[in-house]
């Protein structure tokens, strides 16, 4: 038998204790995207709920919009940028494959050398952080975790794709996880359906996109498509299921439910969520994709925090967070409002 090893002791639970959002300068109205698609305001608002957007301009780089929702998520949980120990981003649009979005973000914001990762799990990346964060915090391993949920869409989104240029937006969300004296942040249920994993995709890989630049054959750089029918199939249906996992473990009821942020894919695809769950007309739901179109990972922290400001979730509150999207990845919890 070898030497014991020490292992860290860690909070006796974890939470959220503060929340952040970035949302780009520039509006824009469907009126400015239907012609390059060959539709309609009211085809775009029947289908996805979405009347407008932003868009980020060329200083709102996704360092820039993570710190903005950083600072602002670490002023309202009243902790400095020395206490955060580690820093986790979840997005697909930091267009550099190395370094990590995060250590630059950590750097910015003048953390004391916080260990630093992006994580890949498109939409529901910022749930699978939250997760991560929570058993980070629970194990010793950091006492205070940043996760950041941001994209830049627009920049990899063809705004000629009739199926995807109306939907995607930019924009950043961010929490700050600590410990707590009573549990914050329920169990996750988590999981991928790798089956469907082209239903939402990159068009061209990289190597190939390279190889037809060099030749000369390549119209537009690599961007998303996503075979919209499908994708709203399986998250209106199987996702419900998975949400109502995530209360049954939490040990929470539909009618104990105070506030619902689901990820902010679709108001078709809320509406059949909430119908599915039998969510009682008390529980608010977050519908911030009307203003602010689908910004994949940053969307969930994006809503919640926009709920918080408006009035509809206060402190105390028990919110249901849900998120899915490419690959097929997901991931549900239960967290107490901060």
């Amino acid at each position: 038998m070898g030497t014991p090893i020490n292992t860290a002791a860690g909070a006796a639970h974890a939470a959220i204790l503060g929340v952040g959002a970035y949302r780009p300068r520039t509006v824009v109205p469907n009126a400015d995207v239907i012609e390059a698609i060959d539709s309609s305001d009211e085809w775009i608002q029947q289908r996805s709920g979405i009347k407008t957007r932003g868009f980020a301009q060329d200083d709102e780089t996704v360092v820039m919009m993570s710190v903005n929702a950083s600072r602002q998520a670490l002023d309202r949980a009243g902790i400095g940028p020395e206490q955060v120990g580690t820093v986790i981003v979840a997005t697909v649009s930091h267009l550099l494959q190395t370094p990590s979005a995060a250590t630059m973000i950590a750097h910015e914001l003048g953390t004391n050398k916080a260990a630093a990762f992006d994580i890949s799990a498109a939409c529901a990346g910022f749930c699978h952080g939250v997760a991560l964060a929570a058993d980070m915090v629970r194990s010793g391993s950091s006492g205070h975790v940043l996760v950041i949920g941001v994209e830049r869409l627009s920049d990899i989104t063809s705004p000629s794709d009739r199926g995807t240029a109306f939907i995607f937006a930019d924009g950043a969300g961010a929490v700050v996880v600590g410990p707590s004296e009573v549990p914050g942040i329920g169990p996750v249920v988590w999981g991928s359906d790798g089956e469907h994993y082209d239903h939402i995709r990159q068009d061209v890989p990289w190597d190939d996109a390279l190889e037809q630049a060099t030749s000369g054959e390549l119209a537009e750089a690599p961007h998303l498509v996503m075979q919209g029918s499908a994708v709203f199939r399986w998250a209106a249906f199987e996702m419900a299921k998975v949400a109502q996992e995530a209360l049954d473990r939490a040990g929470i009821t539909p009618e104990q439910l105070d506030v619902f942020v689901p990820h902010q894919a679709n108001n078709r695809i809320t509406d059949a969520m909430a119908r599915a769950m039998k969510l009682p007309e008390t529980v608010q739901i977050a519908r911030d994709i009307i203003d602010q179109g689908n910004t994949s990972a940053a969307s969930v922290p994006m809503a919640l925090e926009r709920m918080i400001s408006d009035g509809q979730a206060r402190s105390g509150d028990t919110a249901l967070l849900i998120a899915f999207g490419a690959g097929l990845a997901y991931a549900a919890q239960v967290v107490t409002v901060p």
